[in-house]
């Protein structure tokens, strides 16, 4: 695959879970974005909850397993940490498992609930692993330098909005859906700098 196939499955990914989002919640009156976490809309008890499951995490979560490939392949070099591979990979992966356990909110010690919850919390931890070591990489191309900041201000804006349940405890599920926007806005920012991304031919000397 070239680095344009990457880049688009890097665009495309945020937009397929944001799609998936709106039409879940739209169908469902009683769903609120402000109390209701996202996983409700695949929870045991919830109406087509495998369209969610499946479409929601499960299909997002492959998408970017296999974006992450391709967003190593084009900034690293060959003996560079694998860090940032593993990091955006498994964070797909976790998403996917999330996916494959629907969570049970009516019983949070079920064993899919905690499957659930490990998929969602290591997809999140293996994000920051891979977002947290890019930069280094990133230091070694002129062209990825530019994307240090972004990525960066991404990742740390969903740390801050990460305790906003704690801080706004009355409507607690809107910080999830901020810390998901710059998750994937830091997927779908990196996307369009690989789509966008040519690499330079190597200079070569001629007589």
């Amino acid at each position: 695959m070239t680095n344009k196939s990457y880049g688009i499955i890097g665009i495309v990914t945020p937009i397929v879970f944001l799609a998936t989002y709106i039409i879940m919640s739209s169908i469902r009156p009683e769903y609120s974005m402000f109390t209701k976490a996202i996983s409700e809309l695949g929870s045991l008890d919830a109406s087509n909850k495998w369209f969610w499951n499946s479409f929601g995490y499960i299909l997002t979560g492959i998408l970017i397993s296999i974006y992450a490939i391709g967003l190593y392949k084009n900034i690293t070099s060959t003996k560079s940490s694998k860090l940032p591979l593993y990091g955006i990979l498994l964070s797909g992966v976790f998403m996917t498992v999330s996916g494959i356990f629907p969570s049970d909110f009516d019983n949070r010690q079920s064993t899919t609930m905690l499957l659930h919850s490990v998929g969602s919390f290591g997809s999140y931890i293996f994000f920051l692993i891979g977002a947290f070591t890019y930069p280094k990489q990133m230091r070694k191309s002129e062209y990825w330098k530019q994307a240090i900041k972004p990525t960066l201000i991404f990742t740390w804006l969903t740390i801050l909005f990460g305790s906003w349940a704690f801080i706004f405890p009355n409507i607690p599920a809107l910080g999830q859906r901020i810390v998901f926007f710059f998750y994937f806005l830091w997927i779908f920012y990196t996307g369009i700098k690989l789509f966008n991304h040519r690499k330079e031919s190597p200079v070569t000397n001629t007589v």
